[in-house]
């Protein structure tokens, strides 16, 4: 018998093509059939008249990694519809852990009570599968990651040998089911990678049978276009995907800069290079306070910058520097998350307001918070602009990415205050760029949340609405999902999202999780 059949949806089927009504029915993990099916038996019969059913949102760019073992539920994601997740961006994935790769982990995990009793992504997808997950999972491996397991947080070139040791590695993480490789070229370790590097590492990743290489670019503000053009040499060079992450253009003077940098990847693909972009629909970005640490202050890693940060003499200086850098900068950072207790407090303010509650300049605020928690504070800066974040939705090859991971309302995953893309970005993309100021159509809308990334990564009959595809599917109202989370209140689920289904069991209803986990690790995309 048919598990579930959806009556009269408005099938939406992820390939772009104009909604239909119709029935679709359930068995077991997958669709069934399609067509009128108002004879046939189910245990289950939903009224989906005047609602969407589409298939199930790929988050192609998502942070979650350890915290699928630490919420399972993975309620911020499935609330949005999310059905699947790609971990491992930016450089860092929860695995390989040897060497110095190991510490990062294991203190980000202790903030949530979670052990790391694994090293290699397929005891870290062994673990996942025990604990059960509600989402699918899929991950990259983290070049960050790999050169920390090597040469720790050296900013030197690698030796030749070295080079191969982390190739070795990258190789065996897509051997065992990681889609490509992710770098992270503003962040500790990634950024001394140099090109020659990256593109030996992406090569090992083809030849691990994952082509693909998804990048935070060396830079999303003054060196833009060098940026993305590294990336895109990296691809044609390694011949493997490139995927620019979250493309951005990040303050007044860079602004409009996009136009420049989607052309570039257009006439990369029209040369044949695999070339793709995600974005999420906000004006902020959420990344580390420590990115606007100039890189004489980096220099040598993690503990030495925290060594010069408690010398007054060089913060006395650094904070000049800062200034003269940042001076118009300063109320566009909201500091969201601390590693400690001791200055929790702070989460939610900007940073000149911080500078005005400790009577010190902003530069030397930013410092000395950095200095005390060991340079683990979270900010969103407010530094792009909405007409750009439209025109890289415009793109035909971007997808949607929301650059965050699996949170609740409450809990030990409820830890300061997080970017609303936590709770909102694909809801936020049909209620602000499909109805708000239209810039997709909803059928497009749905295609870069389900068949693009599905091809883009490999992931196996998931990402469109089709006879014996999976029955990864969410149910909406076309004319009521949005986003709820703001910048201020940023802990609200969307709202229009009826029904959510992973592997065809239901995950979300009527508002309600069912605490189903159904998900499954998504090695080499199937």
């Amino acid at each position: 018998m048919l598990a579930t059949i959806f009556e009269n949806a408005t099938v939406v089927d992820g390939t772009g093509a104009p909604g239909y009504t119709t029935d679709v029915a359930v068995a077991d993990d997958r669709i069934a059939l399609i067509g009128d099916l108002h004879d046939r038996e189910a245990l289950t019969r939903v009224d989906a008249r005047g609602k969407v059913l589409s298939p199930g949102f790929i988050d192609v760019h998502s942070h979650s990694d350890e915290l699928w073992l630490v919420l399972p539920r993975c309620d911020g994601k499935i609330a949005q519809g999310v059905t699947t997740e790609i971990g491992g961006n930016c450089g860092i994935s929860p695995f390989p852990l040897i060497g110095d790769a190991r510490t990062p982990i294991e203190r980000h995990a202790r903030h949530y009570g979670l052990d790391v009793t694994w090293s290699t992504l397929d005891e870290f997808f062994a673990a996942v599968e025990r604990n059960g997950v509600a989402l699918n999972v899929a991950t990259l491996v983290g070049l960050g990651t790999t050169r920390r397991a090597i040469a720790g947080e050296s900013d030197r070139k690698l030796e030749a040998a070295e080079l191969l040791a982390q190739a070795a590695l990258v190789r065996a993480a897509c051997e065992q089911g990681a889609l490509g490789a992710s770098s992270g070229l503003i962040y500790v370790p990634g950024r001394y990678a140099d090109t020659a590097e990256l593109i030996e590492l992406a090569a090992a990743a083809r030849a691990g049978g994952a082509p693909r290489y998804a990048s935070h670019v060396r830079s999303e503000a003054d060196d833009l276009f060098a940026a993305i053009d590294e990336a895109l040499e990296i691809g044609e060079s390694a011949q493997v995907a490139v995927q620019c992450s979250h493309h951005k253009a990040q303050y007044p003077r860079n602004w409009g800069k996009v136009h420049q940098t989607l052309a570039s990847i257009e006439r990369a693909r029209e040369r044949g290079v695999a070339a793709f972009a995600d974005v999420y629909p906000y004006v902020a970005s959420w990344t580390e306070l420590a990115t606007i640490l100039p890189v004489h202050a980096r220099a040598g890693g993690t503990q030495a910058t925290r060594q010069r940060l408690r010398d007054p003499q060089y913060a006395a200086v650094l904070a000049l520097e800062l200034e003269l850098a940042r001076a118009d900068q300063w109320h566009d950072m909201l500091i969201t998350q601390v590693g400690s207790d001791a200055n929790a407090d702070v989460c939610g303010l900007r940073v000149d307001e911080l500078a005005g509650r400790w009577r010190l300049s902003p530069a030397r605020a930013a410092i000395r918070l950095l200095a005390e928690e060991s340079l683990e504070v979270g900010a969103m800066f407010f530094s792009m602009n909405e007409d750009d974040v439209a025109a890289v939705l415009s793109a035909g090859f971007t997808c949607i990415g929301s650059d965050a991971s699996v949170r609740a309302l409450d809990g030990p995953t409820a830890r300061g205050v997080p970017h609303p893309r936590t709770f909102g970005t694909f809801p936020r993309v049909f209620g602000r760029f499909v109805r708000g100021r239209p810039t997709l159509s909803l059928e497009e809308a749905v295609r870069r949340m389900t068949s693009l990334p599905a091809t883009i990564f490999g992931l196996r009959d998931r990402g469109e609405i089709a006879v014996e595809k999976y029955a990864d599917l969410v149910l909406f109202g076309p004319d009521t999902i949005r986003d709820t989370a703001t910048y201020e209140r940023p802990y609200a689920f969307p709202a229009g999202i009826e029904r959510v289904y992973v592997n065809g069991r239901t995950v979300f209803a009527d508002g309600a999780f069912t605490d189903a986990r159904p998900g499954r690790a998504l090695r080499n995309g199937g």
